[in-house]
């Protein structure tokens, strides 16, 4: 009959158009994303999942950023072989270990494995933060000769809070030398008090989303940052690494920041 005719066209038409909507949600991303919309996620696990895929370059892989100097061009107060091992090792590592963990998540999330999600937050944060601390810290350095802070709005706004260049140099160096074990001293802004503040985090803890403050200027203090030209002095360490700072980065990141 003409009704059952219309009927078998009709149901042909639902298969070929399941058929087309399989091949388009085949992608990883595109079922990771269906599957955040799941109920068996959390939704604050599904935020921070999507977040952490969403921040893997075009390319899908975050990679290890090129320096704008050479190894060898913070010495004496940091050493090419310092920089060199730094660098290639140490970044790297979280740089590799950040997107085998990210490729961990993609498929924890397109599974819908709250549990194996959970457990990736450790090394999420980690990598994750120590990839972004260091990129931080190779931008706010440069050779001895390029370190200078000239007059300007970051130069006033750390008079303000401080009273002088050198005191904030005292309260940052004081707190990155106590800091105990591994971690970072900063100096950040926050944008509530419109006020630039001393900080420090532990281990790879990024400032920005531990303390709410926004990044200016960034000081590894982890062993591994001076050990072959310090041995375990961390005092003399963060004394001289001041010497080197990039200070027209850092107040480009304060003039963002502060608008």
């Amino acid at each position: 009959t003409k009704h059952k005719q219309e009927s078998e066209k009709a149901d042909k038409k639902k298969r070929s158009m399941s058929g087309v909507a399989k091949k388009i949600i085949n992608p990883m991303s595109l079922r990771a994303a269906l599957n955040l919309q799941s109920s068996k996620i959390p939704e604050q696990l599904a935020k921070s999942s999507a977040a952490f895929l969403s921040s893997a370059p075009s390319g899908g892989k975050h990679t290890l950023p090129d320096l704008s100097y050479d190894y060898a061009a913070l010495e004496p107060c940091v050493s090419a072989e310092t920089m060199t091992i730094h660098h290639t090792k140490h970044h790297n590592t979280y740089v590799t270990n950040l997107n085998a963990s990210l490729e961990k998540l993609d498929a924890a999330v397109s599974a819908g494995d709250v549990s194996s999600i959970i457990g990736l937050q450790g090394a999420l944060k980690f990598n994750g933060g120590g990839h972004l601390n260091h990129t931080l810290f190779w931008e706010n350095l440069a050779p001895a000769a390029d370190s200078e802070l000239k007059d300007g709005p970051l130069k006033d706004a750390i008079i303000a809070k401080f009273g002088s260049f050198d005191a904030m140099k005292a309260d940052v160096s004081a707190m990155s030398v106590a800091v105990q074990g591994s971690g970072w001293g900063w100096l950040g802004y926050d944008s509530k008090s419109k006020q630039i503040v001393a900080a420090t985090c532990a281990n790879q803890d990024p400032l920005q989303a531990t303390t709410g403050l926004v990044p200016l200027l960034g000081i590894d203090v982890w062993e591994h940052a001076y050990y072959v030209d310090y041995r375990n002095v961390r005092p003399d360490y963060v004394k001289a690494v001041w010497d080197v700072i990039n200070w027209d980065v850092v107040e480009k990141r304060f003039i963002a920041a502060s608008q």
